[in-house]
């Protein structure tokens, strides 16, 4: 799980500063409970084996048996501490005499350390401040087992030596008690901070996962979403500035959805109301241009120039006026499909013949590549398309056709899918169904259709020209983009490339530009070879908007 989830961090975070407080506390209780434990044990103990050795050892003569040690070893570690003891003295001959109360055979003159007999046997200087020649000395020391000892010597003045072991086991076993008690209390100490976490992440983040659910849904164009706020603290003003936000933006965005919508609305009233008399108009140029084009010469030479700029111009008027309806049939969502089948290298040659365009148009294009396409807004594509390259390009223009694998993802938003079956050609058993068609035969339809599914009709359009700016390339399918600022009149009503990207988008297709190495612009449009699915598949959002602005339209 990575470090990225904030409910995590907060759980983590708590229990790290648990943990951290714990364990400091339970050391700190530990080593204080530890030392006053050992402190008081070691006192008393020491205090204990002090007065029995000035008692007892004291009391023996200057040269005591074997015996009188013994019985004194044994009555100094009868006492209220039960320690093991060993006195030794020298005999007069000079060796040592060594006897142990005989409660712990294994306390021998070795387990003392040899520092602590050196500290033991050596004499001190008498002053004010010191009344004794000898001192009692002690240690602490772990025998083989583990178990910690306390080992304590002193001497008495032309007396015996004596040493002391204390077994600290008991002790040992009430701090080990200690520790296990501590770790306990660590422990559920960390388990209360971290479901103390959980319920405060819980309390956070719930208004943040409010929160990113409706910020999820405002991105989603549900403007209307809004948090309910309680409370009085930071996430509930946070809540409260959302909506805000949210209601601004959905006033901001209804006002300019009812301008874009009254915009689109005057556009296309506008083109509605030029019709009637652009037709009229239309009419007398055309009567002006059969003038113009007989042999009478029945126009007068000096107006000849005026009536031809007057039937270009009208010429250029009638197509803007159409181009803006198509224009507004698309951004009312009515824009609808007619499907044929279509040869495509038929449709190509049709339309540059229909345009006079034959000579500086170089067809590459297989015969019998069909495709199920609207024959009208194929041949808007490709009239577009290559009349751009020989209007901005340069000649010949080269218009190839191929037939490639469609890519993983979808060409377009309303890219196609395989043709449902319930949308099939029509045949004969659809007249007579009392005919059951051949298992085999639907299967290989099938398997057609999806093989279909599976490619895209590919044409390019490359003209020999300087290419297109790289500046210019993201806006050249833009409305009434225009290349250079220094040249806004053309011939042209900067509309053509935009409603052939909107004429291959209808189709579940796609249009893109791009410079050619060897020079030239190329223009690539992708079709599916079968656009019926995208007919089927129409966006019912899309279908809802156009009755919307229609109605719009109508109540004003």
């Amino acid at each position: 799980m990575r470090f990225t989830s904030l409910r995590l961090r907060l759980v983590l975070v708590f229990g790290l500063v648990a943990l951290t407080a714990a364990v400091t506390a339970s050391g700190i209780a530990y080593w204080l409970n530890r030392e006053a434990v050992l402190t008081r044990a070691q006192d008393a103990v020491l205090r204990d084996f002090e007065q029995e050795m000035q008692n007892r050892a004291g009391a023996l003569p200057s040269e005591p048996t074997q015996e009188e040690l013994r019985r004194a070893a044994e009555q100094m570690s009868n006492g209220s501490q039960h320690f093991s003891v060993l006195l030794i003295s020298v005999a007069p001959d000079g060796r040592l005499v060594v006897e142990s109360s005989g409660m712990l055979d294994s306390f021998t003159l070795e387990d003392v350390p040899r520092s602590l007999r050196e500290a033991v046997n050596r004499k001190q200087k008498l002053t004010s401040a010191n009344s004794s020649p000898y001192h009692l000395y002690w240690q602490r020391t772990v025998g083989e087992d583990g178990t910690p000892y306390l080992v304590a010597g002193a001497r008495v003045a032309d007396g015996p030596t004596g040493y002391m072991l204390k077994s600290l086991e008991p002790e040992a076993k009430d701090l080990n008690s200690l520790a296990w008690s501590l770790g306990i209390a660590t422990a559920l100490a960390l388990v209360g901070s971290a479901l103390l976490a959980q319920a405060a992440a819980t309390t956070v983040l719930r208004p943040v996962h409010r929160l990113g659910i409706a910020a999820r849904r405002l991105g989603e164009g549900k403007l209307d979403t809004r948090l309910q706020v309680s409370g009085t603290d930071e996430l509930a003003e946070l809540s409260r500035t959302f909506n805000r936000t949210a209601a601004a933006l959905e006033q901001r965005v209804a006002e300019m959805s009812a301008r874009d919508e009254a915009s689109r609305r005057f556009v296309a009233d506008m083109s509605h109301e030029l019709r009637t008399p652009l037709t009229a108009i239309t009419a007398v140029t055309e009567v002006l241009e059969e003038e113009l084009d007989a042999e009478t010469g029945g126009i007068d030479p000096m107006i000849e120039p005026a009536v031809r700029l007057v039937v270009s111009e009208t010429r250029r008027l009638g197509d803007l006026v159409e181009n803006l309806m198509e224009v507004t049939r698309f951004d009312a969502g009515t824009a609808r499909l007619v499907l044929d089948d279509v040869d495509i290298a038929d449709q190509i040659t049709a339309c540059v013949d229909a345009r006079a365009w034959l000579d500086a148009v170089e067809l590459d294009a297989e015969r019998g590549v069909t495709a199920r396409l609207d024959p009208r807004r194929l041949d808007v594509i490709l009239a577009n398309l290559i009349g751009n390259a020989l209007k901005h390009g340069g000649s010949p223009v080269r218009v190839s056709v191929r037939v490639e694998d469609a890519p993983d993802a979808p060409l377009a938003p309303h890219a196609p899918h395989p043709p449902h079956a319930a949308h099939a050609p029509h045949d004969a058993a659809a007249e007579h169904p009392e005919r059951v068609p051949d298992a085999d035969a639907a299967a290989g339809a099938d398997e057609a259709a999806a093989e279909a599914a599976r490619k895209v009709l590919v044409i390019r359009v490359r003209d020999h020209g300087p290419g297109i700016p790289e500046e210019v390339l993201p806006h050249v399918f833009d409305r009434f983009y225009k290349a250079s600022a220094s040249r806004p009149r053309s011939e042209g009503s900067g509309l053509g490339l935009s409603i052939a990207l909107e004429n291959a988008h209808i189709h579940g297709g796609e249009i893109s530009a791009a410079n050619s190495p060897e020079g030239g612009a190329v223009f690539t449009l992708r079709l599916p070879l079968d656009a019926s699915s995208v007919t089927e598949e129409a966006p019912a959002e899309q279908q809802a908007g156009g009755r919307q602005r229609q109605r719009q339209r109508s109540g004003r």
